[in-house]
């Protein structure tokens, strides 16, 4: 039986592959995510610096599975968001995610996904396939109390451009055009594609426990 290990600590990622019949092993990368990011030339496209930072993070949890690498395939991904041309990943302090808010309430931006999969047989890589989704997201303008309050409860920090749509963000996002699940953390018509490109079928992943 073929095994889906999900290397991200996001339940939101989690969540979104529960609900959709696949529950994954979680194995975290210790990827440091700045410092992959600076590694690339300062002209890499914004969708490569996610895929590639995907990529790192896939690699990394795939070159070290003890017992679970003889038939799985690592899932993994990078969300940031593009605004003015400039990439956006969590805000980490309540300061940062403020200055954010005021850049980007009212106006339009993306969410732009890097997926990378990997394929192990045998404790080794077999195959490989990488590709990025974006989704435009329209925001709201918050009042300043509910702003305050939002960025009081903690969870704008700890993610891409500082909200979510699955959570309390949800009442700040207007509408989407695009993937709801890539703004979420990973796109589910990507990832089937990609699964596809290294042989393996989402039916053969459904309602297997892992």
């Amino acid at each position: 039986m073929t095994r889906l290990v999900l290397a991200s600590a996001s339940p939101a990622r989690r969540a979104v592959l529960l609900a959709a019949g696949i529950d994954p092993i979680v194995r975290v990368s210790a990827v440091d995510e700045d410092a992959v990011a600076a590694s690339l030339p300062a002209d890499t496209p914004p969708q490569n610096v996610v895929v590639e930072l995907a990529r790192a993070k896939a690699a990394t949890v795939a070159a070290d599975l003890p017992g679970f690498s003889d038939d799985c395939v690592v899932v993994a991904c990078d969300s940031m968001l593009l605004l003015d041309g400039r990439l956006q990943g969590k805000p980490h302090t309540p300061e940062i995610a403020r200055a954010r808010w005021g850049d980007m309430a009212g106006r339009s931006a993306d969410l732009v996904t890097g997926h990378c999969v990997v394929r192990l047989r045998n404790g080794q890589a077999t195959a490989e396939a990488v590709d990025c989704s974006s989704t435009t997201v329209h925001f709201a303008k918050p009042e300043p109390d509910e702003l305050d309050a939002y960025i009081a409860t903690g969870e704008p920090l700890h993610v891409a451009g500082a909200f979510t749509l699955d959570g309390v963000g949800g009442w700040f996002v207007d509408r989407i055009d695009g993937d709801p699940s890539s703004v979420i953390g990973i796109g589910l018509p990507l990832l089937r594609r990609l699964l596809g490109d290294v042989g393996i079928s989402i039916t053969h992943l459904w309602n297997h426990p892992t």
